[in-house]
């Protein structure tokens, strides 16, 4: 079982890899799109799939609440509107939590092989702990890089340069997991290779990537 991924790891010169985690670790962005529409209600804004999956999946809260409120916003002024919306989410989703299939497998094999690994995400640490709470993977990472240890989100290469600098990995020799295109956009001008998953956008849209899979059984084969 662990053949298939070696093989693909030592083809991309890849010492480490490195995951995103809404829509790449979970299969969880319908749930952070209903999450946005209830919170949206309140300010009377709608937000269609399209306009989710272009201007709000993969970046960070900041990113996209002053898209939503089309102005620049204060931490105090962020920091209530995050929280509101990321609680909404969690509340939605703690019966459904559950790995991209295939995941723990996968986590288990890097492990075994001692292959460095981290995560990269727009994300919160509250979610990330949320994660960690539901699904015994947390001792797999040796890194874990959120939007509150950046300064610029994706599609800015940031995150990644920075996450592989806590491998202790150069860029060029990080294999990426993604899902969103502003990540996959992000990871390749990091200098890194990425594997899309399709989970969230059509295959034909992440094209971009030097590999697209379905979820993480393909490389287990």
């Amino acid at each position: 079982m662990a053949e298939h991924i070696l093989q693909i790891i030592k083809k991309f010169n890849s010492k480490a890899v490195i995951f995103d985690l809404d829509g790449t670790m979970l299969d969880n962005n319908p749930y952070h799109l209903r999450a946005f529409k209830k919170y949206l209600q309140k300010i009377e804004r709608e937000i269609s799939d399209e306009e989710y999956n272009s201007r709000i999946n993969g970046r960070t809260n900041r990113d996209v609440m002053e898209y939503l409120y089309q102005k620049k916003l204060s931490d105090e002024e962020l920091m209530p509107f995050v929280e509101e919306k990321e609680g909404l989410y969690r509340e939605l989703y703690k019966n459904d939590i559950a790995p991209v299939k295939g995941l723990p497998e996968l986590l288990e094999i890097l492990y075994k092989n001692d292959i460095p690994m981290g995560i990269a995400t727009s994300g919160i640490q509250p979610n990330i702990d949320f994660m960690f709470d539901n699904i015994a993977i947390r001792k797999y990472f040796r890194s874990v890089v959120n939007s509150s240890h950046i300064k610029k989100g994706k599609p800015d290469p940031e995150i990644f340069l920075k996450t592989a600098g806590t491998l202790h990995v150069d860029a060029s020799a990080c294999l990426v997991f993604e899902d969103s295109i502003v990540g996959i956009t992000s990871a390749k001008a990091a200098g890194m290779k990425v594997i899309a998953l399709a989970t969230t956008h059509r295959k034909e849209e992440l094209a971009i990537a030097d590999m697209i899979i379905d979820d993480y059984t393909e490389l287990l084969d």
